[in-house]
């Protein structure tokens, strides 16, 4: 399995639910993989709360770096 279908995986399982129980969704852009560094776009909710940065970081980086160690960062586009 590829980095990017364990990303897929990883928020289809584990992030996605999480966010759209409040109305927010998250869009998979793309990996770097000579960085370490994956880009995803919040959506719905999410896209536009003021805590979008916080979700970001403590939701979606935390979980896709527990699970996939070859992760280094999440932004957002």
């Amino acid at each position: 399995m590829t980095t990017t279908e364990k990303i897929l995986e990883v928020i289809g399982a584990k992030i996605r639910p999480a966010l759209q129980s409040h109305g927010g969704d998250i869009d998979f852009v793309g990996f770097d993989d000579a960085v370490g560094q994956v880009t995803v776009r919040l959506t719905g909710a999410c896209g536009g709360c003021p805590f979008a940065q916080e979700t970001l970081r403590r939701q979606v980086e935390a979980v896709l770096k527990q699970e996939i160690p070859e992760i280094v960062t999440v932004t957002r586009e």
